[in-house]
């Protein structure tokens, strides 16, 4: 009987003859080498067990024709390019093989079907199957890609032709996207069966871009006090003021951009949402350009970003000194005094104000903060108010209220009130007679002096707005005795127009207290006790005192360095 066949060999497992080997050469002397670096896997490319369905096909099909194409079953583009993103080619290769296993096995149960024995000896063997190619479409799950992969035929099957690759996409429903060069080159290539081909790319929507503003002034200012290396503080360059120009651009307007419709392999459409145009932020004195690109300042002024919008308040420069040639100031936006306030002048402002010289027994308040790059010399009757921060070279003999922090190189005989921080930590940092009342800390380089002069630090509570709430109580009360003075002479029509008017005053100033009281009660309870109380320095001399809510303490000593704070309702000293 003649040998069998290579494929009746394969289906009733008995092995094909064997070529003789040949003899192998003299040995040689063996070569120690170290294995080879350990491959990490691709992770577009799907991984077949050696025993799978499709390595068998791949098996059967080279002992049926002689040649050998390895499968190839990768997410690659024409160029070898990788198509999908790693982390979708992940779950692809997961539904990629879900695919391979059930066409694969199927194919190979036709092939090799169960039950079927090896025929008898002198027995003809059963006919070989035919089968003729197969190709398979698969579909992304986002329905953006088609791939087609093709099995060999069996016996006298026909080829793979440019009709079964078609029927395969049309039962796929893929109709858009399709490389028809590579649908009518496909069955003419080498390796056109198990091999993963990309058939079909449909396009992404493209989501439009939402609007942005490009901001070319800083809404929040940094306020930091830069120190040199001889522990200065440079006073004249600390300016929170950022000036604008008529017509200057303060930023960009970036438009939103039109999203861009998709389409799927399936002829799906894809809609795409456009971008948000975005908020204006436009405030006082700002309009938007004629091409809507810029938000543009319609006078000349200091730009200043409010929570919600750009706005430019204008600065009143006075170029010399505030006194009889100016007289006293009252503006809406911030003010800059390039010489000195001199004594018996006042300055209010709605925003910032600098002052480049020397405050003088003067009254100077700000709605914003107020900086004094000399300092001033109060002669006991200057008050210095900010609704925000202070910074001073120097402070001498005067009443400060800062609503928020206050730095100085130098504080001598001044009444502080403060409801943040007291700093003099720079030049000579000292704080020197007087007392410093401040919500949560004061530092210092030195506290009192050797002449045992008082020095009284209190912290805890909101002293701005609690001497505040003193001062109108006191001016009640000096309104009620005026008015009862006033009652008790002659009677006259001056007496009565007097008496209507301090009654209409003390009417008002009971009102504005009695809402005064409820805010500060509210402020009290936000505020708490659990906030940061505490006196640092390097040195306190005797007569300073600091007193912490209920408990106080007073230096009988020289003492080095002091960090004083409450527990346990006593000062504790470390």
């Amino acid at each position: 009987m003649a040998g069998k066949s290579p494929l009746l060999s394969w289906l009733f497992g008995s092995k094909p003859e064997e070529a003789p080997r040949e003899e192998p050469a003299a040995a040689q002397p063996r070569v120690e080498s170290s294995p080879p670096p350990k491959q990490e896997a691709d992770p577009f490319r799907l991984a077949l067990a050696p025993d799978h369905a499709v390595n068998q096909l791949s098996r059967l099909w080279r002992e049926q024709t002689g040649g050998y194409s390895p499968p190839h079953f990768r997410f690659e583009g024409p160029e070898g390019e990788d198509v999908l993103p790693a982390s979708q080619a992940k779950q692809e290769l997961a539904r990629l093989l879900l695919a391979v296993n059930a066409t694969a096995n199927q194919r190979w149960k036709k092939i090799h079907p169960k039950g079927k024995t090896a025929p008898q000896e002198g027995a003809e063997p059963p006919p070989s199957p035919n089968l003729d190619a197969q190709a398979v479409a698969f579909v992304s799950s986002d329905r953006l890609t088609a791939w087609v992969f093709a099995y060999p035929p069996v016996g006298g099957g026909r080829e793979l032709d440019r009709n079964m690759l078609s029927k395969a996409l049309e039962e796929k429903q893929v109709k858009y996207g399709l490389n028809k060069d590579l649908l009518d080159a496909l069955p003419d290539q080498p390796d056109r069966y198990f091999h993963l081909y990309l058939i079909a790319q449909g396009k992404a929507a493209v989501l439009g871009k939402d609007g942005q503003i490009v901001d070319l002034f800083k809404r929040s200012p940094e306020r930091k006090l830069a120190v040199d290396e001889y522990n200065r503080v440079d006073y004249a360059s600390i300016s929170f003021i950022q000036n604008v120009n008529e017509g200057d651009i303060i930023c960009r307007i970036i438009a939103p951009t039109l999203g861009e419709d998709g389409k799927t392999v399936l002829g799906q459409e894809l809609p795409a949402r456009s971008g948000k145009a975005v908020t204006v932020p436009k405030g006082r004195n700002t309009a938007v350009a004629e091409d809507g690109a810029a938000l543009v300042a319609t006078k000349t002024g200091h730009v200043e970003f409010n929570g919600r919008t750009f706005q430019v308040k204008p600065v009143l420069e006075i170029d010399g000194d505030v006194d009889y040639s100016t007289g006293h100031i009252n503006f809406l936006g911030d003010v800059h005094v390039h010489g000195d306030i001199c004594t018996g002048f006042t300055v209010r402002a709605m925003g910032n104000i600098t002052v480049d010289g020397v405050v003088e027994a003067a009254m100077v308040e700000a709605g914003g903060d107020l900086i004094m790059v000399k300092g001033a010399q109060g002669d006991n009757r200057a008050v210095l108010r900010a609704s925000h921060s202070i910074y001073a070279k120097y402070l001498e003999n005067c009443c400060v209220y800062a609503m928020e922090d206050l730095y100085s190189d130098c504080i001598i005989n001044c009444d502080v009130y403060c409801d943040g921080l007291v700093e003099a930590r720079s030049g000579r940092g000292t704080i020197i007679g007087g007392s410093i009342r401040a919500a949560h800390e004061v530092s210092a380089e030195v506290l009192g002096s050797r002449s045992e002069c008082h020095t009284a630090v209190a912290l805890g509570g909101l002293p701005c707005q609690e001497f505040d709430h003193e001062v109108l109580v006191r001016e009640i009360a000096g309104l009620e005795e005026e008015l009862e003075k006033t009652e008790l002479q002659p009677e006259s029509p001056i007496k009565f127009t007097r008496i209507g008017k301090l009654r209409m005053q003390l009417s008002m100033n009971k009102n504005k207290l009695a809402q005064f009281g409820k805010d500060l009660e509210d402020l009290r309870k936000n505020q708490g006790e659990s906030g940061v109380r505490r006196l640092t320095c390097s040195v306190a001399y005797p007569g300073a005192s600091v007193a912490i809510g209920p408990a106080s303490y007073c230096f009988q000593q020289e003492t080095r360095p002091v960090n004083a704070s409450l527990v346990e309702d006593e000062i504790c000293i470390i």
